[in-house]
């Protein structure tokens, strides 16, 4: 009897630890990167991009990221502020899509269509803290397990992201996703909203925009892409050359929200410059990298009063998103380059912001 007493607390004590490790590893917090007077924090929420801060051409700091002040607000958040969205990013016609003769039924969040990954897309879990190291070159490594089925996508997948301060003023984001025993669609994305001239400064109109891509791809009423490819020239989406957002605006019926395709050139690693963004009022500038196709251009069309950090209220055009992507809706579109990823390969996704000033 008293042998089977010790096995027994012995038993409870295991499976208390375990919950406590559990518990431990689900915890939500703030995580700060900082070289010199650049940071920028990060909240295992959604794998998100809270602030990046950095000075002025007077040398004055501001926070140039949109977002809010308490985890609760982004918890009920609906914006994506900065956050790392997916399975697959952006949106998918109908909530489903056809793999290897089987149709797969998805979590629709957008009327019909599925957007970021639909309710609980990765921007609505919690991910794992798996690294936060300080020094120099300070990084914050994530991880997040998305499970068969979750949202209506087959097989598990293993996810890694890594926020990393590179140099003086600059960043880079790593991303990885592992598919395991079934083949199943990935397309990330980074959604941080930008306001060069500060969170609170009121709309980005101003700031000057050079996108390095001669097509997008057109998108329909519900902006599905139509499965074109059509040229920038002599169009409002034309920002080969340096334009202010507000130069075209007016000309579309509610504002940018369209994936651009990139075609400057790469170097060795496959890494290209996509998007350069300029404000005068602070002299802030940011250079945008990566090895992805494509690029979603959004200018926060839709903020309606959204109250974000420090009591500020974000309205329409606050900020800017540019996302490195795939193209939308590729997993419906056969002749747009493939997202699925099969067990044994590996999705990789890499931004690199450079910030000047």
């Amino acid at each position: 009897m008293a042998r089977f007493h010790v096995l027994l607390c012995l038993s409870l004590a295991i499976f208390v630890a375990l919950v406590d490790v559990s518990t431990a590893r689900k915890t939500v917090g703030f995580y700060e990167l900082k070289r010199g007077d650049f940071s920028m924090k990060i909240t295992n929420w959604g794998a998100t991009v809270v602030s990046v801060i950095l000075p002025d051409s007077k040398g004055n700091l501001g926070d140039v990221a949109l977002g809010f002040d308490s985890l609760a607000s982004y918890v009920n958040d609906t914006t994506y502020f900065g956050a790392l969205v997916g399975r697959v990013a952006n949106r998918i016609a109908n909530a489903e899509f056809t793999l290897d003769g089987k149709t797969y039924k998805l979590v629709a969040n957008e009327n019909t269509t599925m957007l970021h990954g639909g309710h609980r897309g990765f921007s609505r879990v919690i991910w794992t803290v798996v690294e936060h190291v300080g020094g120099d070159y300070p990084f914050l490594k994530l991880f997040y397990r998305s499970f068969d089925g979750e949202q209506g996508f087959p097989g598990y997948l293993d996810i890694y992201v890594t926020y990393q301060i590179t140099g003086d003023y600059e960043y880079e984001v790593t991303m990885r996703a592992i598919p395991h025993k079934k083949a199943t669609p990935v397309n990330l994305a980074q959604h941080t909203y930008w306001n060069l001239a500060g969170h609170s400064s009121g709309p980005i109109l101003s700031h000057s925009v050079q996108l390095f891509a001669s097509h997008v791809t057109p998108v329909d009423s519900i902006l599905i892409p139509t499965g074109d490819i059509a040229s920038v020239s002599g169009t409002p989406y034309d920002f080969n050359e340096p334009n202010t957002v507000e130069s075209r605006i007016s000309q579309l019926s509610n504002g940018y929200d369209i994936n651009y395709v990139l075609n400057s050139p790469r170097d060795a690693r496959g890494v290209r410059k996509a998007a350069v963004v300029k404000d005068d009022k602070s002299g802030r500038t940011m250079e945008l990298w990566t090895d992805q196709i494509g690029l979603q251009f959004y200018t926060g069309n839709a903020l309606t009063e959204v109250a974000g950090k420090g009591g500020v209220v974000y309205k329409a055009h606050a900020g800017l998103c540019l996302e490195t992507q795939g193209f939308p809706n590729a997993v419906n579109i056969e002749y747009f380059p493939s997202q699925f990823v099969r067990p044994g390969e590996i999705y990789r996704h890499y931004m690199k912001y450079k910030f000047s000033f």
